[in-house]
């Protein structure tokens, strides 16, 4: 067994639990989260960022000396902080200026260098804002653009989808996820249509967006008022299903109450969709095994204490 030799070798290999919480009445429907949380940045968007720093280096367009800059609501923020860290570039991020404390102070642990965009034009003033920065000193930066670059969703097909096939035992029927930058429900959605039809059957691959414009779903874009991700492709989904702030949040604080899984509201979108579908089976009669995402924990969004190097008693 070889031992892990840097952060990026603790990426992935994420638990799938069972939240049986969920399943109470619905006979025959197993509902499944995949821990995304445990990564060791502490949410899913770890994978993205390891792989399109690694893609980029192999290509020759990150390369020593070069500072890597993008826009973040947050999460991909600190997975590229954390591994910036960790491979010895310089990190800048363009953020909204809302996004939570905890964010701005764990991007910042890891010697991130913080600009800040409106809030009041969230994800897409963050995108519009590194953008101009970028043309102004294009080679300054290597600029992964998360939203457009292939190796958003490649690392989802790579390890998410394998990963949650065998921790069903390869008898996953619904798939669920959230859309941010669309790499995760694009990624493992694409590589489990093709392990099930390789087994004779189908998964049905359904993504989770904010039901309108205005929403607190942090990390989630309602796609009819963004920009759109050039790596978003609708006709590869099954369904999109809308999903309300309050619902959301109110499957987040039931995981917590019920099953002593305190995640963010991105996770209890996803969690609140699964239930819905495991709703719908059991209304005809039918079974199923339905996996979630469950991107991130509460801790993401708790404001932390002040990181001191000394304590005054």
């Amino acid at each position: 067994m070889m031992l892990p030799r840097s952060v990026l070798d603790l990426v992935g290999c994420t638990p799938l639990l069972r939240l049986g919480w969920l399943e109470r009445g619905l006979p025959n429907v197993e509902i499944y989260g995949k821990c995304e949380w445990r990564n060791p940045g502490g949410s899913v968007k770890d994978r993205a960022a390891r792989q399109m720093i690694l893609d980029a280096e192999a290509e020759g367009r990150l390369k020593p000396g070069m500072a890597l800059i993008d826009s973040t609501s947050g999460n991909t923020g600190v997975a590229y902080s954390m591994l910036g860290a960790a491979r010895g570039y310089r990190v800048v991020l363009v953020m909204p200026e809302n996004v939570s404390d905890a964010r701005k102070k764990i991007t910042r642990a890891y010697g991130a260098e913080l600009v800040f965009s409106s809030p009041m034009e969230g994800s897409d003033g963050a995108i519009r804002l590194v953008r101009r920065i970028v043309e102004e000193s294009p080679d300054e930066y290597f600029y992964p653009d998360q939203y457009s670059n292939d190796s958003n969703p490649r690392a989802h097909y790579l390890t998410t989808a394998p990963e949650i096939w065998a921790q069903s035992g390869e008898r996953i029927t619904h798939f669920l996820a959230g859309i941010g930058t669309s790499g995760t429900i694009m990624g493992t959605g694409r590589r489990l249509k093709e392990l099930a039809r390789a087994a004779g059957r189908a998964v049905e691959i359904i993504a989770i967006e904010p039901e309108d414009a205005l929403h607190g779903l942090e990390g989630l874009k309602h796609m009819a008022s963004s920009i759109v991700p050039a790596i978003y492709h609708p006709e590869e989904l099954d369904r999109v299903m809308p999903m309300s702030t309050d619902e959301a949040w109110d499957v987040a604080e039931l995981l917590a109450e019920k099953a002593g899984l305190a995640v963010g509201h991105s996770s209890g979108a996803a969690a609140a969709g699964a239930l819905r579908v495991g709703k719908e089976l059991a209304a005809r009669g039918a079974g199923g095994v339905i996996v979630c995402v469950l991107p991130d924990s509460v801790a993401r969004y708790l404001a932390p204490g002040k990181w001191e190097r000394t304590t005054a008693w």
